[in-house]
């Protein structure tokens, strides 16, 4: 019940709800009271109880609370000190903003914040301890997982892992298989090898917090769905491709033919292992080989145990002493400082600090990790909005170069403040990506909320947008073969990124050539979350206000307002079209038969000369098979029914080899009824009759 509009105080009879596990209470009005009675909610996962005119001390019950993952009573009006806590490793948000606590936070509520250096799990069943070098190591079991978080993705944020995996056996005859895994029939196996996850497709294991350094991975495999007897099922054939960190490790892998019988145990190690940025990757691929109905069907794809990552210069500890991370306050880690913007943000869009705002006096060192910024700091950056520092017009205000006192060089976005449609995209912006970070993203430095003035703070990139550097009869940048290619897989990455892997599933509605950033090294980074909305992941879409761009709208969402992630996907199918051929789909008209770029490359598919639409500046560089894989993806993506497109991370793996590009739907002989280019024939139309009538008026 976030800002209801409802009054206080919370009835004390709330407290009968003992089998409560989320309460989210905010800005209620009403006289101050007491902290409501809540210790007998013992299954509490997610409690905020946030300016709800709360007085006294902080109770200590809420450390008993053993489930408790977030606890939020910022902007009351607490006091004393923060409880002491046996044991609050379980707590991992603990916002505290605006009281009036004193004292120091305790020692137990703080962790030592150490990375992990060695993680376990037993793929496809449970807690299991296994005797290793002398140490009784926990192999942490995911045989629960159950549901389509077993089929799709699955993260634990106590451990920090998780896995993904894609595709269904479609010819098991289980409509979407709920568990992903597999008992062994025998019972002489060791208790690690008596269970195993499978995937119809690729299979990712992830664990994110390791320190960085030099890792030892082992692969634990066993055949346990085929036999050693001379029956027909003892002829199958597994095979498959494992990626460690992106690597190919083991190409065409097949267990028995390591271990020469079924149901015995292999270990595969896998050394130097390196991880620079804390998150190492382990993916197990599927590429079509080996048999698929031996001994039914339905079986094959990846199969594996059990894995284990060891740090190379640690040992490993027991996990019983490792605190877990905790954010505390607003400002510690990225999630608070989200909570923070949006707070702000919304607080100045109701006029709460008019008059309160001062500006801060003389040349004060602005840390840009602070996230907010002075109207003195933004006019000192970029020459009091000096036109020489404009480098974009947006479609609420101009954009401009800057460079903060520390020297960093950033990009300012000037929305005004009279557009109720510029407020709301710059609440949205800021919640959107301040929370995501992904070296296909842009990022977000902060804002500025002064006055009149509403101004977010970006990363500056180089070379300005992707449309700038394809379109523009004035740009001198030339993009080569190679590097067009890798900025279609950046694309696809970062909105793979926000779709499938960020915490909050995001569909940016918007991606488009002058969405797309590069920076120095021309690295593409999507740009302008303005209008970017959250998935909601039990839907298969919503329907929604639309908005968005002509000519890369999906025509489901363009026609209806139906939204999902799929019409990102359309988008992306557009972009990558336009990156091939060097020709903006919107005023692109190569013909009266075809009135746009996608018009046009699909008469071209349909005539197998997709080559044609090819940049004729690249020349000889480019490579014809890239070329035309990559145009089938677009053209896969681009398909007039949802279902048909590809997720991002398929396109991802169809992009960089590791997984075939489906056969085009055969397209009818005549597009001039397809829905998809129905608007824009209507807009040559317009035009077309706006130029007859103004020549006429001459």
């Amino acid at each position: 019940m976030y800002a209801s509009g409802l009054e206080g105080p919370i009835p004390s009879n709330i407290s009968l709800l003992s089998n409560l596990n989320q309460l989210e209470i905010s800005d209620i009005n009403g006289p101050s009271q007491d902290f409501p009675i809540l210790g007998n909610m013992k299954g509490m996962t997610i409690l905020v109880l946030r300016n709800c005119h709360i007085t006294g001390e902080l109770p200590s019950y809420f450390w008993s609370m053993k489930s408790l993952n977030m606890l939020d009573v910022s902007f009351n009006k607490l006091v004393g000190e923060i409880p002491v806590a046996a044991h609050a490793g379980h707590t991992r948000f603990l916002f505290l903003t605006r009281n009036m606590l004193s004292g120091n936070i305790p020692d137990s509520v703080l962790m030592d914040g150490s990375n992990s250096h060695c993680f376990h799990v037993n793929c496809g069943g449970e807690d299991v301890k296994v005797m290793e070098n002398d140490e009784n190591i926990l192999y942490v079991g995911d045989g629960n997982v159950l549901g389509s978080a077993a089929a799709k993705y699955f993260i634990n944020y106590e451990n920090h892992w998780g896995f993904s995996s894609t595709g269904d056996f479609m010819d098991d005859g289980d409509y979407l298989n709920t568990r992903y895994t597999r008992p062994s029939p025998s019972s002489n196996l060791p208790e690690l090898y008596k269970t195993a996850r499978v995937t119809p497709i690729s299979l990712t294991y992830f664990h994110y917090c390791l320190e960085n350094g030099k890792y030892t991975v082992n692969l634990h495999f066993a055949e346990i769905q085929f036999t050693n007897d001379n029956t027909f099922r003892s002829l199958g054939k597994r095979i498959f491709d494992i990626y460690v960190q992106e690597i190919l490790v083991r190409k065409d892998f097949n267990i028995e033919s390591e271990t020469h019988v079924a149901q015995k145990p292999l270990t595969i190690p896998i050394y130097n292992v390196t991880v620079t940025d804390n998150i190492l990757e382990v993916q197990f691929y599927w590429a079509g080989k080996g048999t698929t109905r031996i001994p039914t069907s339905g079986v094959y794809g990846p199969l594996i145990s059990a894995f284990s990552i060891v740090s190379d210069s640690k040992p490993c500890s027991d996990p019983k002493n490792v605190r877990h991370k905790i954010i505390v306050g607003a400002g510690f880690g990225v999630t608070a400082l989200c909570l923070v913007i949006i707070i702000v943000g919304i607080f100045w869009w109701k006029g709460y600090f008019e008059g309160i705002i001062r500006r801060t006096k003389g040349n004060k060192k602005q840390d840009s990790q602070k996230g907010t910024f002075t109207l003195k700091q933004i006019r000192d950056a970029t020459d009091d909005f000096s036109p020489a520092n404009m480098i974009g017009e947006g479609g609420f205000g101009p954009v401009y170069k800057g460079q903060l006192s520390d020297g960093t060089l950033v990009a300012v976005k000037q929305l005004s403040s009279m557009s109720r449609q510029g407020n709301r995209e710059f609440l949205n912006e800021i919640g959107m990506i301040s929370c995501l970070q992904h070296p296909n993203l842009v990022k977000l430095h902060g804002c500025c909320i002064e006055g009149k003035q509403l101004m977010l703070v970006y990363e500056y990139m180089e070379n300005n947008n992707l449309a700038r550097s394809l379109f523009s009869s004035k740009n001198q940048l030339k993009l080569d073969w190679p590097t067009r290619l890798r900025i279609c897989i950046g694309i696809a990455k970062g909105l793979a990124f926000l779709h499938e892997e960020s915490r909050l599933k995001i569909v940016h509605r918007d991606i488009k050539a002058t969405n797309v950033l590069l920076d120095g090294n021309l690295n593409p980074k999507i740009s302008d979350f303005g209008l970017a909305r959250l998935d909601e992941e039990d839907k298969s879409h919503i329907i929604t206000r639309v908005a968005g761009t002509i000519g890369y709208m999906a025509p489901e969402y363009a026609l209806w307002g139906y939204l999902s992630y799929k019409a990102d996907v359309y988008s992306y199918g557009v972009v990558v079209l336009e990156v091939v051929s060097g020709k903006n789909n919107n005023n692109y008209t190569p013909s009266d038969n075809c009135v746009c770029l996608l018009d046009m490359a699909c008469h071209l598919q349909r005539t197998e000369n997709l080559i044609e639409l090819v940049d004729e500046r690249l020349g000889s560089e480019v490579n014809p098979t890239e070329a035309t894989n990559l145009m089938k993806v677009a053209l896969l993506c681009t398909d007039v029914s949802p279902s048909v497109r590809p997720t991002m991370s398929e396109v991802v793996n169809m992009l960089e080899g590791r997984m075939s590009i489906p056969d085009a739907i055969p397209q009818p002989s005549d597009f001039s009824e397809d829905i998809r280019f129905k608007a824009m024939r209507d807009i040559h139309q317009q035009r077309e009759n706006h130029s007859l009538s103004t020549s006429r008026t001459d």
